[in-house]
């Protein structure tokens, strides 16, 4: 069997969190339904909007590397959905509920940031400038969203939940 090189690692991370984008595509409109503070709402909804274009740059990712935009399933993603889910039935109609969908989707930002940088540097170890440069516009949103996020809960959910 031939050695396996960061090439190989660089499009399997790839392929992990193209699936992880579209499995968030489908979780933010429930969270965004599901959740009673308006700007946690609309901070899901703006979020779905931007993950439309990270899974449109992760697609141009491909097509620079002459490949086919696939997904491999992502366990982690798969797992920090069903939690957001499992907050969604448990805390349904209480005061807490924005508080956990808010956590659930940090725990889903913390974990883009993390993928993503990982891909920024490995890009960069690849000399992929073009791959470099798409990874980092998503990589800033990443964590303008999670900023966003932290400013809702410190400012607003936080107190209601403890209400």
């Amino acid at each position: 069997m031939a050695e396996k090189d960061l090439n190989e690692l660089f499009l399997d991370t790839l392929k992990d969190i193209y699936y992880a984008e579209k499995q968030i595509l489908k979780a933010l409109p429930k969270m965004a339904k599901a959740a009673n503070s308006d700007k946690l709402r609309a901070a899901f909804e703006k979020h779905h909007e931007e993950t439309e274009g990270h899974v449109e740059r992760l697609e141009q990712i491909f097509e620079l590397l002459g490949k086919a935009a696939r997904g491999k399933k992502c366990d982690a993603i798969e797992g920090l959905i069903e939690e957001g889910k499992e907050i969604m039935e448990q805390y349904a109609d209480t005061p807490a509920l924005d508080a956990g969908l808010l956590a659930a989707a940090q725990a889903v930002e913390h974990y883009e940031i993390s993928r993503y940088g990982t891909l920024k540097a490995w890009a960069a170890k690849l000399n992929n400038p073009q791959a470099v440069k798409l990874i980092d516009q998503t990589l800033a949103e990443e964590k303008k969203t999670d900023e966003t996020l932290t400013k809702i809960a410190e400012t607003a959910v936080n107190y209601e939940a403890a209400a």
